[in-house]
């Protein structure tokens, strides 16, 4: 029966329909498949007695054709099936195929792929099946209609030649691609992709997104089924939001050096005209002081107004020191030093300032910006935290620059980062970020407030140019 059935072993075994094998003569079943087994319940031991009169009714024609019938179970009950009768050549022996469809199951299936095929018409975008071979061969098992919308292509020539859906993606983006396949299929987790692909039918660039749930099929093939979806328009809001964003950030870096610059300029010609000015008063009260007749209540008026010049003075240096500290042409060390001990003499706190270098290197516009957001964080700490103990620390590791600022107080809530009018801690983020680094806040182990601003060193910066310079000639 084997050599009967070699020509029908391809099939015999995956069909889902029944299918029965009679000897002409007798009529008398000889063979079923697997689905022919299941669905009538019949045991193998059983067919050799089973009648196709018996099996069938009513009785088919041997012609090939489609006809309405009932198929009798094992257990006595009978279901509704088309089926077909026709004869089969092999080896030199003719039997009687009996191909039999269960019509409930035929018309079930046949209203799943109408939704199936309404579902599918109404998605944007293109529902396929792809396929990855072991030896690195492609195919598109299936392609919804929308292929020629989204990519240009018919899904004839995809079915054709599917290598030609790499060809479709940018030079810039197929190793991408190419990777992000490859984890899937190693991982059988999701593959979701973003990418450029060329239509040549417009000349145009559009971007397409790509997400799909992979399975493994035998010898190693990996099949994804999912969807592709035309992003072009969201990418490039997306593109315009991130360049507008970079832009405002550009201005609100060029703002803050043009503060820097202006109060630099300011805090110069205050000391400079005012102190100057100060200086000579007091200079020429002192010597109008030593010429005043013995008079007890012009000498008071006198100590009066060098008390009054000398308050102004201080005012002056204060009003400066708050401008630009002139300790900052120091550097950024002794700048910071010097802040840590006036915020402990002025607010009452413990505080602590340690530093791994006792100089770094860094711009003045640097300097200054990094002075600026400990001077916030600490003023921050003076009005919320309720703290009673600070500590600051500075640290230059291998490839960047860090600050944290650490305290013991009530710490931050979360809706406290996102309050409208938290301008402060906006100010130190952007700051940060015109820089090229970032600000971070976390909860300092014991309670409290950990604030870290990490910006990369400016010789690692100027090195990585002169690098890419080198290999862009």
């Amino acid at each position: 029966m084997s050599q009967a059935l070699s020509c029908l072993d391809a099939i015999w075994q995956s069909t889902r329909s029944e299918l029965f094998l009679f000897d002409p003569q007798s009529q008398r079943c000889v063979a079923a498949n697997p689905a022919a087994l299941q669905a009538s319940g019949y045991a193998p031991r059983d067919l050799p007695g089973l009648a196709l009169t018996a099996l069938v009714s009513p009785t088919p024609l041997p012609d090939g054709a489609e006809q309405q019938a009932r198929l009798r179970r094992a257990d006595g009950s009978g279901h509704a099936v088309t089926l077909r009768l026709q004869p089969v050549h092999g080896d030199g022996r003719t039997l009687l195929l009996l191909s039999a469809e269960d019509r409930a199951a035929r018309d079930a299936l046949q209203q799943v792929q109408s939704r199936f095929d309404a579902i599918v018409s109404h998605t944007p975008g293109l529902v396929y099946q792809f396929r990855l071979h072991p030896d690195g061969r492609v195919e598109f098992p299936y392609l919804s209609e929308g292929c020629q919308a989204l990519l240009g292509v018919s899904a004839a020539t995809l079915h054709a030649a599917p290598e030609r859906f790499l060809q479709l993606v940018l030079a810039d983006d197929r190793a991408s691609y190419l990777e992000s396949m490859r984890a899937s299929a190693a991982s059988q987790w999701s593959w979701n992709w973003e990418g450029r692909i060329w239509i040549d039918a417009w000349k145009d660039v559009k971007w397409i997104n790509l997400r799909s749930t992979p399975h493994p099929l035998p010898d190693g093939v990996v099949q994804w089924e999912g969807i592709m979806t035309n992003i072009t328009e969201s990418k490039l809001e997306q593109m315009e939001v991130r360049a507008s964003r970079a832009r405002l950030a550009e201005l609100s870096a060029h703002s803050e050096k043009v503060k820097e610059q202006e109060r630099t300029r300011i805090a110069r010609e205050i000391h400079d005209d005012l102190g100057g000015n100060l200086t000579a008063i007091k200079m020429a009260l002192a010597m109008l002081a030593a010429r005043l007749p013995d008079d007890e209540a012009i000498h008071e008026k006198a100590a009066y107004v060098d008390a009054l010049v000398d308050r102004t003075i201080d005012a002056v240096h204060r009003i400066t020191l708050d401008l630009r500290p002139s300790i900052l042409d120091f550097g950024l060390v002794a700048a910071l030093e010097w802040q840590v001990k006036e915020f402990a003499s002025q607010a009452g706190l413990a505080c602590s300032f340690q530093s791994n270098e006792k100089d770094m290197e860094l711009d003045p516009d640097q300097a200054t910006a990094l002075f600026r957001i400990v001077q916030e964080a600490l003023t921050n700490i003076a009005k919320h935290a309720k703290a009673g103990r600070v500590a600051v620390r500075l640290s230059r590791t291998r490839h960047h620059i860090s600050v944290k600022i650490t305290d013991n107080g009530v710490g931050i809530r979360p809706a406290d980062r996102t309050k409208r009018d938290s301008f402060g801690l906006r100010g130190m983020a952007e700051r940060a970020r015109a820089l090229n680094g970032a600000l971070t806040l976390s909860h300092a182990p014991g309670g409290g407030t950990v604030v870290a601003i990490k910006i990369p060193r400016p010789d690692r910066v100027q090195d990585a140019t002169i690098a890419e310079a080198a290999v862009t000639k």
